[in-house]
């Protein structure tokens, strides 16, 4: 045992630094420790989900690319006639092709990897031969036309649905006379092909080929690059014989061959080609390899692989693939996300890194008289900065590294080296910040110091510098943005500076605000002179007389509120891009429409589906010419009353109906003072129109006729462009049918729900013969819409477009949706770091407060004076962070909206209509700011609450800490 040793008498024992201090304040400590661990952890998850996301989006584009365009696929002609039959029959042979196939796989680098299940090799014949028997199907009496295809592992990419497998018996060569043969369940019901089949393929120079078919086939996986590489070989596709339109079409199909069986087709006319597809396996990929990934692609299909792969299979080789125009269409999709997200993240970490610093700040000047004290009694500035260092890094290197592991655990996918060195970031800005704070502080030795109120004090020189260096940053990042965009920086990855913007003027405005701070509280204060009371006077005596720090918060607060409005602004311009799109895309709610016309009796069974509120029908054609001209312009026949409730109701180019009706003109352009139609037309009740009589069930005019030359013209409805063609003159316009009328454009709008495209005329159709108004498409204006309902009362086989399904199908690509999550987390990381600043400013300043209750209450002060004491008090601040915050956000977005294009985020999809921009969100602009104000009041009262219901004793005991 070791002895045990007795301190002597009159020895001081030093009590730990750092374990006296946590004992001390245990409730600081456990509040730096969550500050650390959320901002670690913010910090760590933002890289790899946005990692997350470009991967997936990487494999989405591969994905829903056709398998055609991203299989590289190599193919090699047959060997020359002058070779002997032997050798030109062994390189068709499945030997050879197999050992072939593995140089190719061989000569596939990292990162990109073949997918073996899906790839495959074989033989096939170039040239379709039309086979002449009996009971095949011919649309137009024209035979058709088949390939032959020996493609490897058939057995185990098809099951038989009826028959067998094909087998080839013997050794097959050139002079084969029979060989059997599969064909899919599609070709088999295209081309009236059963099992037990005899199709003769010509022969070259000898007698036609006897292919027997021994089984029907079901494809286990059709979408997979195995059939979808050639997707002949899976489902035949009708051809027309010429390039005229009225040329008869045959069927083109595939008869599968086993492989051992490919030298049959040396004996027929198809040019055999032997060919070997790889098809990409990129669910392992990362997308930050993309540059590897297209260079291991350009290798295969034009560089040093390409020539190794010549050397393996044949001289005369060809390699092609449309993977690395897929790599660069994401690409180009990716590089145009980007800035977009780094404005989110810089934005997010900015507001991060500003409350972390002023969490710093305050523990400093809440610790000011210590650190004064230990200074003045001999501390060393170096001792005592790296006390506080240890002190503030025991709690927070802990809890930075469960912020870590949270978020590797959260997310599982991604880099860590970018997580790691971001968590490491926060957590080394959150052990430094009270140490350099404290030492800048404290650089000369003093005990006292004289008042530092917010009214009185005066910005230093080196301030004024640092603040207008940072006004020339704002506003250069500001013009940059403006000018530039976040569209230009494709291929940069987003600058900086550009994408701190948003900071930038959060951080100018606020410390605008700091400086004007003291003005309003000198005016309030003189106002509040002559009132009775005297708890209003000292609430904003007690908020003059705060410490410069005291202003910290709203730095914090400003740049908070600002990055959430930012944010919101940025979800609610996607949300309108997309609703606004889906609109000019479908019309309506929904839209239903055939080209040949529907049904009778379709609008009325539609108005029965459930959901549907109301169904206006338009007749459309896309064949009528203007003066007879060669160009074409979509016009359409509607009913103005209810076509103009539907433009109104869905803001889309709404009109007054009146203009648009035909019974409001005469031939010479006066207005009728009866109102009655020039075509002696009626409309009936439910908006069709008939002549003598009622329209049929399905709208459509009861009667025929043309206009005729004394009617007056159709006034219309066009788009700018056509406007700006043809004027406003009357012309003259030939239908589908080759009637004629006579138009006079008297409306101008950019957009019409019938007609989506930027060409349009809407007229009346009461002005029209009945061959022209017969119904095309129904706009059905309701909620929960079906489309399978709408289809089926409609009849027939119509198109149907329900906007909600249109609206989800813009947010295609794992790149948007991760970029809108990384804005909705923005906006709420902001609203959330704005609160944590507001109560770290309150905690600050709770003992000062309980103290100063405790002491007026010995004065007479009740507890409803004191409450109200301390919410006044606390108002001001909050109140000028709130409308300070609010206007910043507001400012923000009209300052950086020309820059902003959030097109890519909310349309990836190809051709979609409309363009995003950039619109203020009343939500995220006051409801950040009004949580701010409830929770100062809510924690003024509180503290209230609980000063009132506790002893004054502690509080009012001299030399104790407060």
């Amino acid at each position: 045992m070791r002895p045990h040793r007795r301190t002597p008498l009159g020895t001081r024992v030093p009590a730990p630094w750092v374990r006296t201090r946590l004992r001390v304040a245990p409730g600081v400590a456990v509040g730096l420790a969550l500050l650390v661990a959320v901002t670690a952890f913010l910090a760590a998850v933002c890289p790899r989900v946005v990692d997350r996301a470009e991967d997936a989006g990487l494999r989405r584009a591969v994905a829903d690319a056709e398998a055609r365009r991203t299989t590289v696929q190599v193919a090699a002609p047959q060997l020359n006639p002058g070779f002997s039959p032997e050798r030109r029959e062994a390189a068709l042979r499945p030997g050879t092709l197999r050992r072939q196939y593995a140089a190719v796989l061989g000569e596939v680098r990292r990162p990109l990897a073949a997918d073996r299940a899906q790839s495959s090799y074989g033989v096939r014949t170039a040239t379709p031969l039309a086979v002449p028997d009996a009971g095949l199907a011919r649309p137009d009496n024209v035979p058709p036309r088949v390939v032959l295809a020996a493609q490897n592992d058939l057995a185990g990419h098809a099951r038989p649905r009826s028959g067998r497998l094909p087998r080839a018996t013997g050794t097959v060569t050139a002079t084969t006379r029979a060989v059997e043969a599969a064909v899919t369940t599609e070709t088999a019901e295209h081309l009236r092909i059963e099992v037990g089949s005899v199709i003769h393929v010509p022969g070259a120079d000898r007698a036609p080929l006897a292919v027997r078919v021994t089984g029907i086939l079901a494809p286990r996986q059709p979408e997979g690059a195995y059939w979808e590489a050639q997707p002949l070989l899976r489902s035949p596709s009708l051809v027309r014989d010429g390039n005229s339109p009225a040329a008869p079409t045959y069927w083109l199909g595939a008869l599968l061959l086993p492989p051992q069986a490919a030298p049959a087709m040396l004996g027929t006319s198809g040019n055999p080609v032997r060919y070997w597809q790889v098809a990409p396996d990129t669910t392992r990929t990362p997308a930050h390899a993309l540059p590897e990934l297209r260079s291991a692609v350009a290798t295969l299909e034009s560089g040093p692989g390409h020539g190794r792969i010549r050397d393996a299979v044949d001289p005369d080789a060809v390699t092609e693939t449309d993977l690395d125009t897929v790599l660069d269409d994401y690409e180009d999709l990716r590089s145009r996300i980007a800035p977009l997200v780094s404005v989110a993240a810089l934005g997010t970490g900015a507001v991060a890194l500003v409350v972390l610093l002023m969490a710093g700040g305050l523990a400093a000047d809440r610790r000011r008289a210590e650190l004064g004290l230990l200074r003045a009694r001999g501390a060393s500035l170096p001792g005592l900065a790296g006390r506080l260092l240890a002190e503030t890094a025991v709690v927070a290197v802990p809890a930075g590294a469960l912020g870590l592991a949270a978020a590797l655990w959260a997310v599982p996918h991604g880099r860590s080296a970018y997580a790691v060195a971001a968590a490491g970031t926060v957590t080394l800005l959150a052990c430094l910040a009270l140490p350099v704070r404290a030492a800048a502080r404290h650089r000369t030795a003093h005990l006292h110091t004289g008042r530092e109120d917010v009214v009185s004090a005066r910005p230093s020189r080196r301030r004024t510098v640092a603040e207008l260096t940072l006004l020339v940053l704002a506003a250069g990042a500001v013009e940059a943005l403006r000018r530039r965009g976040t569209s230009e920086g494709a291929g940069t990855r987003g600058d900086a500076l550009v994408s701190l913007a948003p900071v930038l003027v959060a951080v100018i405005a606020a410390l605008v605000l700091v400086r004007l701070h003291p003005l309003p509280l000198r005016l309030l204060t003189r106002a509040t002179d002559r009132l009775r009371g005297a708890v209003v006077s000292l609430a904003l005596a007690r908020t003059s007389r705060a410490s410069v720090s005291a202003v910290l918060p709203l730095l914090a607060l400003l740049t908070a509120l600002t990055t959430a409005a930012f944010g919101g602004s940025v979800t609610s311009g996607i949300g309108a891009a997309r609703d606004h799109a889906a609109l000019l895309t479908t019309g309506a709610d929904a839209r239903v429409e055939s080209t040949s016309g529907l049904r009778a009796g379709a609008a009325e069974r539609v108005r029965g589906v459930p959901g549907v509120e109301e169904v206006t029908t338009a007749a459309l054609t896309l064949e009528a010419k203007p003066h007879d001209g060669p160009e074409s312009v979509p016009l359409a026949a509607v009913f103005p009353d209810a076509y103009a409730r539907l433009a109104d109701r869905v803001h889309l180019g709404a009109f007054p109906a009146r203009t648009l009706t035909a019974a409001t003109t005469t031939p010479d352009g006066s207005a009728r003072p009866d109102g009655a139609s020039g075509s002696g037309r009626s409309s009936g009740p439910d908006g069709s129109s008939g002549s003598g009589g009622s329209a049929g069930p399905d709208g459509a005019s009861g009667s025929g006729g043309s206009a005729g030359s004394g009617a007056a013209p159709l006034p219309a409805l066009a788009s700018s462009a056509v406007a700006h063609r043809y004027g406003t003159a009357p012309f003259p316009v030939r239908l589908a049918d080759g009637a004629h009328v006579t138009v006079r454009i008297a409306l101008v709008r950019e957009s019409t729900p019938a007609v989506t495209g930027t060409e349009f005329l809407v007229v009346d159709r009461s002005g029209l013969p009945s061959a022209a108004t017969h119904p095309t498409t129904l706009l059905v204006t309701g909620s929960d819409l079906d489309a399978a309902a709408l289809r089926r009362a409609a009849g027939g086989s119509p198109g149907v477009t329900v906007r909600a399904q249109e609206r989800a199908a813009y947010a295609h690509s794992p790149l948007q949706t991760g970029a809108e999550h990384l804005y909705t987390a923005a906006v709420a990381a902001g609203a959330g770091y704005a609160l944590l600043a507001l109560l770290l400013a309150l905690v600050r300043a709770a003992p000062e407060r309980v103290a100063l209750l405790a002491r007026l209450r010995t004065m007479g002060l009740t507890r409803a004076q004191g409450r109200r004491l301390l919410i006044l008090e606390s108002l001001p601040q909050a109140l000028l962070a709130a409308a300070g915050g609010t206007l910043t956000g507001w400012a923000a977005v009209r300052l950086l909206s020309p820059g902003i294009d959030l097109t890519t985020l909310a349309l990836a999809t190809p051709g979609a209509a409309g363009v995003g921009h950039l619109r203020t969100d009343p939500v995220s602009l006051l409801l950040p700011a009004l949580a701010v104000l409830l929770l100062t009041v809510a924690v003024a009262a509180v503290q209230a609450w609980v000063t009132g219901r506790r002893g004054s004793v502690r509080e009012l005991r001299v030399g104790e800490r407060t």
